[in-house]
């Protein structure tokens, strides 16, 4: 099966590389690194003067924020390593480097190569790392056989599969449990992901929790947060963050239809998961009758914003989009697309609302809707329902505030679990 699929790489590459070449029309970063992806690496990035060399690889922005607390007790822990950073996206790139370019040559970024295995190895001779640690949910089986030959152990950190996940690994047969058998050690968030992937044939599974609450809110996003609202004023804020691709037109229906119960001068902060789609739903709100304003064009200089709705169109600002907000309504989770982690906004105290179709996050979402911090809504209509409801019931918001971020804080801890695990293989 392996030989199979490493003949459908190579069958694919060039199918593979017209699609980078095409995304990169909307998304310039598609068109730059390619050599990495097919693991050629100049001399200049060679790793012969740290050790250990730690590889850590983070697809695109969610596990690159999900790394962050790792990436930086791996390099407090080991002061003579270095971490080789993967990802497969540009924009978990950018996110990668907006997020730990404070460590200097001590953190390398790179794509992964693809998965065939002659690629794979040119990368592992070139960085010669002493461990693999996948965030979450990447699997590769080339990687993984090749790692395993070379003596190299991976770790899936962070872990979590859905039920839904699980269904779609185990259609992949031989394939998929052999590469789960290679794996040396899986920090799964909870119990129930815990024993979806015993269920694959791991042989050591530990449970961690999520390091994703072990994020510290970076001072200069509270500082950004801060100038935001001070351009919006003491106009209440309902963010939609994350949002995909088809929730923009229902949200922004439910808004025009529920401008009478929503505060006269309320503004509505929509931030689209995927920069590529920034223009489109730009037009998207202009064709409405809707004034907006991009984040990139707002001036944080004292200038007030008169928009009714703010298109967060940059990178790296969640936290301050976050932090400047009223209600943050966590993105796809109207359709079912499986939600996004809903962490990052209970760590600073903000009422949370999630759509019905959270399945990648589902333990999470259901902790938190328990401890009060969160609510769900059926739909966008009640969406703009129970936001206006909180808006006008500011002692309600407080509250689901408050227990929003005391469930982020019980949470904590999974980043001194997951590198005490470590030690071993490193």
């Amino acid at each position: 099966m392996r030989l199979f699929y490493s003949l459908m790489w190579w069958l694919a590459l060039p199918l593979v590389l017209t699609r980078l070449w095409l995304r990169g029309r909307k998304e310039p970063g598609y068109r730059q690194h390619w050599a990495e992806r097919l693991g050629f690496y100049p001399r200049a990035t060679a790793t012969s003067s740290f050790s250990p060399v730690l590889w850590v690889h983070a697809v695109s922005v969610g596990e690159t924020r999900a790394a962050e607390p790792l990436v930086d007790a791996l390099l407090a822990e080991y002061p003579q390593s270095r971490i080789i950073l993967t990802h497969m996206t540009p924009t978990g790139r950018a996110t990668g480097k907006a997020l730990f370019a404070r460590h200097g040559e001590r953190l390398v970024q790179s794509y992964l190569p693809y998965d065939a295995g002659s690629m794979v190895s040119r990368f592992i001779r070139h960085f010669q790392p002493s461990v693999c640690i996948l965030m979450e949910t990447e699997v590769w089986p080339n990687l993984i056989a090749v790692c395993n030959a070379r003596k190299v152990p991976v770790v899936l950190a962070n872990a979590r599969l859905s039920e839904r996940s699980l269904r779609k690994a185990t259609r992949l047969g031989s394939l998929l449990l052999d590469a789960a058998r290679g794996i040396s050690l899986v920090a799964a968030q909870t119990e129930a992901d815990a024993q979806r992937v015993r269920s694959l044939g791991v042989q050591r599974v530990e449970i961690t929790g999520s390091i994703k609450f072990d994020v510290v809110v970076p001072e200069a996003a509270l500082a950004i947060g801060a100038a935001l609202r001070a351009a919006i004023g003491q106009r209440p804020v309902l963010l939609c963050a994350s949002t995909r691709e088809g929730e923009e037109e229902l949200i922004l229906s439910a808004f025009d239809s529920a401008r009478a119960t929503l505060p006269a001068n309320v503004l509505l902060l929509i931030v689209p998961r995927h920069p590529q789609r920034f223009d489109e739903v730009e037009k998207m709100i202009a064709a409405r009758g809707l004034k907006v304003q991009r984040r990139s064009q707002l001036p944080l200089d004292g200038s007030v914003l008169q928009a009714d709705v703010l298109l967060g169109d940059s990178m790296g600002e969640m936290f301050a989009y976050y932090a400047a907000c009223d209600i943050a309504f966590v993105g796809g989770s109207l359709m079912p697309l499986g939600g996004q982690n809903l962490i990052e906004p209970a760590a600073l105290g903000k009422p949370i609302l999630i759509g019905r179709h959270t399945f990648n996050f589902e333990l999470v979402t259901e902790d938190a809707l328990a401890a009060g911090g969160a609510q769900r809504i059926a739909d966008a209509d009640d969406l703009m329902a129970t936001a206006a409801r909180l808006l006008n019931d500011a002692s309600a918001r407080q509250t689901m505030g408050l227990n929003a971020q005391s469930f982020a804080n019980q949470h904590r801890g999974a980043t001194r679990r997951t590198l005490a695990l470590l030690q071993h293989l490193i």
